[in-house]
Parts: C-alpha cells; structure tokens; sequence
C-alpha cells in the first residue's frame, strides 16, 4: 500500500475582522515542541499563512483524523493571538501581504518583485510514495492530463482583493505567475527529469531545486510523487477525497507503465487550456476531458477520473467512502461555491471568512 502524506496551507485571520494577519512567527513560537523529533507547522512566504505536513499514512481514515487535529491544533494556536485560521486558498478581503524576514523569503522578493509581493496563496500538496525517481517519473507522465480535474474540485479561490475574480481556482492564475509553475512535458525518463531540472537551476533564474513548481513533481526531499495542483480545500473531507484520488492515479498509472502502456502524447499548449477551465468554471461548467481533450460536463469529467482509478481504489479498500465523498462534494459544489453562496446568503465577506474558519476545523453554523 503506497503512503500518502499532505501539506495544507492556512491562512491567518484577525478572529473579529477576518483580515490576514501577519502572525506566522508569533503561531509557531506558541506551536513550537521541544521534545518533537520534527515540528508539524512551518512558516511560508507571507507571514499571513501557515503551513503543515501530515505524516505519511496508508489508511485514509487516519489521513484525515491527522488533517482535522493539525487543523484544529493550529486554531488553537492563533486563538491566542485573537485569530482564527481559515482553509482559504485566497484572501476574499484586502489585504498587503507581508513576505517572511528569511533569506530565502527576501531573495524571492528581491528576484520576482511584485510576483512574490502578490503571491499570498493557499496550496495543498498531496505527496504518494513511489518506489523509485524511473517509477515516479513515468508516474508523472502519465498523471498530466487528470491534473485539472483535481485543480476543478479543489478550486477553493473565488475573491481576489475583495473583487470576485470569475474564477473557481484564481489562487492557480497567481501561482501561474512562477516562471516554473504549471503542466510539464513527458520526460520518459528519470535521467531526463533531472537533467532537466538541472537545467533550469543552472539558468539562473531559479534559486534551487525547490522552486520547480511543476503541477506535479518528484519531491526533492522524500521518495514521493509530489502533486501540487490543488487549492488548499475548504472542507476536510475534500482533501481526503483528493488525496484519495492522487494515490489512485499514481497506482493507476505504474501499473500502466509495469505494464508498457506509453502515456497519452497531449502537448503542454492543451494542458494549460484545461486547466485555465478547470480554474475558471470549477465543477459548474464543461471542463477538457483528460481523454478527449475536448469539452465535456464537469460531472461526467469527474465520474472519468473515478472510473479511471476505480481498480486501485478497490484494491486500497478506498471505492466506497471516495465515492460517498465524491457524491457529497458534487452535491454542495466546492469551496468557490460554498464561499459564493456563503455571500449571496450574508452580503459581507467578513462573515465568509468567518463562516469558512468555522467550517475549516469541521463545524458549520448553517448561516
């Protein structure tokens, strides 16, 4: 059974207000353990975000249990602080961001200017164990055209600056300002990832290793498959749901590979169109179907996925509480529309934010 590890992004909110708070330093001083072997929270670019990493699990049950405690341990922790923390991939209010003081947060500033002045966003990286970088490479190959339809479920990222941006995922349109982010060529080989990787490094204009922000990537730093497509979901079970399906895809797709089945040749030109829709229309509209790469109803693009994983979901025991969980995110939309409603509802941000920092550690007021 491969073991699947998260990493969410949070943001930090005035517990009155809901805007950003610059209190990463202040969070981790009270969350900080002496006698932990590794710390769960990690500060982030700006100082209004936070950032934690799950263990990594086999059950999915034990997943989001870890997920709903880090959660519920980081309000804690801003509780202190009059804060609360949000499972918001955007801010919906105003806010200017504040970059950390750390070398590497100030080298970014110095190097990409309003890029990562701006670059206040809330990811989820969901990370799978493959076993070696030649499986995780033609794992990566594989995945690329299903990447968009994780990016539609999590959208998570309406409001930009107070505004409603149009989009479902307009956190991914910011990100997409990183010049190594988003989908990748297929490499066929491991050597040929890294040499590639070793390229861009030595252009330049990335700072390390790290700053490959490709849509889904080997980690530098465990023997995982790192995709990092997604919006940091509102609702806990979402981010089950998505990481159930990311082990499904790599599963599905070494098998293809033991099995010598060539990945699907899409060019990257049509990677970036599906998943600017996946950004735009969420799960309300027609996506580019993986397959075809031709437009279809977001339902029926999401069931493809599911079919397409089906077996090694079945074999991980995950086919029943995935599809309940599927049948209730398609049923309450995802996180762009629940924060939609929450404001046709309420008329006022301020209770969106609010609203959503309840509904981050698993409690909804029905407002």
């Amino acid at each position: 059974m491969r073991s699947v590890g998260v990493e969410e992004e949070l943001l930090l909110v005035d517990g009155r207000s809901g805007e950003p708070r610059a209190l990463s330093t202040a969070v981790l001083a009270a969350a900080r353990d002496p006698h932990a072997d590794e710390e769960v929270f990690e500060s982030e670019l700006q100082r209004q975000q936070l950032e934690f990493a799950t263990s990594p699990q086999t059950v999915m049950g034990d997943l989001g249990e870890e997920i709903r405690r880090c959660r519920a341990e980081a309000a804690r922790h801003a509780e202190g602080l009059n804060a609360s923390v949000a499972a918001l991939a955007t801010s919906p209010l105003p806010v200017s961001p504040t970059i950390g003081t750390g070398e590497r947060h100030q080298w970014l500033k110095e190097h990409f200017g309003l890029t990562a002045q701006e670059q206040l966003t809330c990811g989820c990286h969901v990370h799978v164990s493959v076993e070696s970088d030649e499986e995780g490479v033609a794992v990566l190959d594989r995945i690329r055209p299903w990447l968009p339809v994780l990016l539609a479920m999590s959208g998570n990222s309406p409001f930009w600056q107070g505004e409603d941006s149009g989009y479902s995922s307009y956190r991914s349109r910011v990100w997409g300002r990183w010049p190594s982010a988003g989908p990748v060529e297929i490499f066929g080989s491991a050597d040929r990832y890294h040499e590639q990787v070793a390229d861009m490094v030595a252009s330049g204009v990335l700072r390390d290793e790290g700053m490959v922000y490709f849509d889904a990537r080997l980690s530098h730093t465990y023997p995982t498959v790192e995709v990092r497509v997604a919006d940091v979901c509102l609702d806990p079970s979402t981010t089950v749901l998505v990481a159930t399906l990311v082990r499904g895809l790599v599963e599905t797709a070494a098998r293809q590979w033991r099995d010598g089945e060539p990945p699907a040749r899409h060019g990257v030109a049509l990677l970036r169109l599906a998943a600017w829709r996946a950004a735009r229309s969420g799960l309300e509209d027609q996506l580019v179907h993986p397959v075809t790469m031709r437009p279809a109803p977001a339902e029926a693009v999401v069931r493809a996925l599911f079919d397409h994983v089906r077996e090694a979901l079945e074999d991980s025991g995950d086919v029943v509480p995935a599809q309940e969980a599927l049948a209730g995110l398609l049923k309450t939309g995802n996180g762009a529309s629940v924060q939609r409603d929450l404001l046709r509802r309420t008329g006022d941000l301020r209770e969106v934010v609010a609203e959503c920092a309840r509904i981050t550690t698993g409690y909804r007021t029905g407002c």
